[in-house]
């Protein structure tokens, strides 16, 4: 029988979904990086959310891999060129969040245009301030979307209803023009947007990407949305242009100071920057859950899934 280490939990009836497709599966709870080097050269597959890296050093010993399932979308803790030079076919599951993601994008900007964080709390304490709170609208806005891919053309559907102009730029994709969001040059994007989200991949060319000299090329002060990877956005630089107003506000689901595993921030590298961003009523802060809903984790499993039995010509 084909047997799969899952490095990390899952929902059950991903491990409940291989079965049936004749798949043995394991997963050791306690196990860390080293428990798995030792073992991953008996497994024909791996299951993985974002526990460790699957760098070149423990994917050289796994003789028998076929395929790595990510149970997500992003790529960046396993070495792909390194797999697939081996014969080790890479599977996420992008399409599993997208519509968690597109949604979440959706409601933190609906919070930060309405004043909902700093309203709730004041009412809470008994303050009752209606002009100091007045909202503005999406309608007629002009919202930049940068990555049009799933979860990039979800946040636009997802903004149809509320009618603003909808551009997007995606250096990797053309004519993609759609009846969401019009195909525009960065330049564009520069020029007319009031808002701009990112949906982007971590790698070496989107690290950092959005820093002082990226902020200050946009005509008009921007509100930021950030659901992709936080070390895509330079914190210090964001910071500075939140207190100069170049940036009116942001939404950050994902942080530059998240841990590996995504599962907390690395508190040992907190700078002031940081500190100064969690004081900010203009700031809304999430802990890297716009794709995770209960939904999602039952399509991302169904996804994976379904991928693995299409590597494998099952039915």
């Amino acid at each position: 029988m084909k047997k799969v280490l899952f490095i990390d939990s899952t929902h059950p009836s991903l491990v409940e979904g291989l079965e049936k497709a004749g798949f043995s599966c394991d997963y050791f709870r306690d196990y860390h990086r080293g428990d798995f080097m030792k073992i991953i050269g008996g497994y024909e597959g791996v299951i993985i959310r974002s526990k460790i890296k699957l760098d070149a050093e423990i994917l050289f010993e796994a003789k028998k891999l076929k395929f790595i399932g990510r149970v997500g979308a992003g790529m960046e803790n396993i070495d792909v060129d390194f797999a697939e030079s081996h014969g080790i076919t890479c599977l996420n599951a992008p399409e599993g969040n997208r519509g968690a993601v597109g949604e979440q994008a959706v409601g933190m900007l609906l919070m930060l245009f309405n004043h909902l964080l700093r309203a709730d709390a004041e009412v809470r304490k008994g303050i009752w301030r209606r002009e100091e709170n007045r909202g503005l609208e999406i309608e007629g806005r002009t919202i930049g979307i940068i990555g049009y891919g799933n979860t990039g053309g979800s946040f636009a559907r997802k903004l149809s209803g509320f009618r603003p102009k909808v551009i997007a730029y995606d250096k990797y994709k053309t004519e993609f023009s759609d009846v969401y969001a019009r195909e525009a040059t960065m330049e564009v994007l520069f020029e007319e947007c009031d808002v701009v989200s990112f949906h982007l991949p971590y790698t070496d060319e989107t690290h950092f990407l959005v820093n002082d000299e990226f902020i200050r090329k946009f005509k008009k002060p921007i509100f930021l949305i950030n659901t992709s990877r936080g070390k895509i956005v330079k914190t210090d630089d964001l910071v500075k242009n939140l207190k100069s107003g170049k940036v009116l506000g942001a939404c950050l689901d994902v942080l530059e100071f998240e841990g590996l595993s995504f599962e907390n921030l690395n508190q040992e590298n907190l700078p002031k920057a940081f500190t100064e961003l969690i004081q900010m009523d203009n700031v809304v802060l999430s802990p890297h859950i716009a794709g995770w809903t209960h939904e999602s984790n039952l399509k991302l499993s169904a996804t994976i899934v379904r991928k693995v039995k299409a590597l494998y010509g099952l039915q």
